[in-house]
């Protein structure tokens, strides 16, 4: 097989390829080996016929045309794993000389990863910053504990800060008075002064007392989780219709026996405080891993072909879409509440795409640099662990599936190579 290569683009290749005879022969004999299976011929069992007799009787159209994808198929995947090209799409194929069955030749164009240049990835200093757990942390894990056991008194009272209420209410944009997906509630139970609805809602509910309505206006902040809602200022319409005084119980050894397998207050204190440490050391590690991995990536060099970045933004806005519909909102109301067609949406989420690409792209040239591989019993143990966590047979049976197991072995091989580099930038 003769492969000559050029690049339209960093992205974009051109392979012209002419196939050696006897690749050709060794097709053809394939082939027909194949269609021997459904070919009659006189004095022959089906599959015995020789070859010779069997082209005789075949359909010379149906020949020439598997013959001719097989060839096109096996020389492509030859030439592409000769020049170590890396492909993201099916290619456009043509065919330039065809004479059955002795010469080939045809022309591809695709769509390559190209050129991935690393930084010096292992001079790169990092350190894990972890938060220490202080007895505010432990005391704020217990108060809520105490709620959620509390004995709930109804009062005629106005609300204060401690208490639950129990209220209805609708959101409406502020300017155009356009009802808010997601931002309305019916019997909704409120404690006053926890922090966990939104900023500036709570405030506006102490001093109300039950049946009453108030409606003020509240502008979510910058960073909100739903990014629609940043920055939007929202006006709402609140009824209460009850007012509930919390009783706690006392927090003691009685207590501590009460929440979990605990024989004193001490006990139970000391095993919020590992737990709390645990997540602090968690978010701690991956704050590194990402800010590592986006040092790395902003450092490297690459040339992404925007069909790769094209198809993450589709995943991207497969993922918004499942949110939305889980918000009661459709992709309609989505596009207009922000103001974007879907083309605009679509270009807006290019950048955090190619982002993300990129940094998928650095981490498999890390794997490659740093030689990492898993080996069968490693792989088999994590399978086995998964099946165990995963005892549904429906889960079990796509664990066994090629894909997933392609995905947990490439999921795997990432989790090997952002420990390397993690390991690098923490060594001392």
């Amino acid at each position: 097989m003769q492969i000559t290569l050029t690049y339209l683009s960093p992205t974009k290749v051109e392979i012209n390829v002419v196939a050696d005879a006897s690749e050709l022969t060794a097709t053809k004999d394939h082939v027909l080996n194949k269609l021997a299976k459904d070919v009659t011929v006189t004095g022959f069992r089906k599959g015995h016929a020789p070859k010779a007799m069997v082209e005789k009787n075949v359909d010379q159209a149906t020949l020439q045309s598997q013959f001719l994808d097989e060839a096109v198929n096996e020389l492509y995947i030859g030439a592409v794993t000769e020049k170590k090209l890396r492909p993201v799409a099916l290619p456009e194929v043509s065919v330039n000389k065809f004479v059955p069955f002795s010469t080939l030749e045809f022309k591809a164009v695709l769509d390559v990863i190209g050129k991935v240049t690393l930084p010096d990835y292992k001079k790169i200093k990092m350190a894990k910053k972890v938060e220490t757990t202080t007895d505010k942390d432990v005391s704020a894990v217990l108060d809520d504990l105490r709620r959620r056991d509390s004995e709930k008194k109804e009062v005629t009272r106005p609300a204060k800060d401690g208490d639950e209420v129990v209220l209805d209410f609708t959101g409406v944009d502020a300017k155009t008075k356009e009802a808010i997906a997601g931002a309305a509630g019916t019997d909704y139970p409120l404690v006053l002064g926890s922090g966990s609805f939104i900023p500036g809602f709570e405030p506006e509910i102490v001093g109300l007392k039950a049946d009453d309505t108030k409606t003020f206006d509240i502008t979510f902040p910058k960073d909100y989780g739903n990014t629609e809602l940043q920055s939007k200022k929202v006006s709402f319409s609140v009824t209460v219709h009850k007012v509930q005084e919390l009783v706690l119980p006392k927090l003691d050894d009685a207590f501590a026996v009460t929440v979990g397998p605990f024989k004193s207050l001490a006990e139970l204190k000391t095993d919020v405080k590992k737990q709390l440490q645990a997540e602090k050391d968690n978010q701690a590690q991956r704050t590194l891993e990402n800010d590592l991995l986006a040092s790395i990536a902003e450092k490297a060099k690459a040339d992404i072909p925007s069909v790769l970045v094209d198809e993450e933004i589709d995943r991207m806005e497969a993922d918004e879409k499942r949110n939305i519909v889980y918000r009661g909102q459709t992709w309609e109301e989505h596009l207009t509440a922000e103001g974007k067609t879907e083309k605009q949406h679509h270009e807006d989420l290019r950048e955090s795409a190619e982002i993300r690409v990129k940094t998928g792209l650095v981490l498999g040239e890390v794997a490659e640099a740093e030689g990492i591989n898993v080996s069968e019993p490693e792989f088999k143990s994590r399978v086995a662990a998964l099946k165990a966590q995963y005892t549904d047979k429906q889960m079990q049976a796509e664990l066994e599936k090629p894909e997933h197991r392609r995905e947990l072995m490439s999921r795997i091989v990432t989790e090997k190579a952002i420990a390397s580099l993690v390991g690098y930038a923490t060594k001392a």
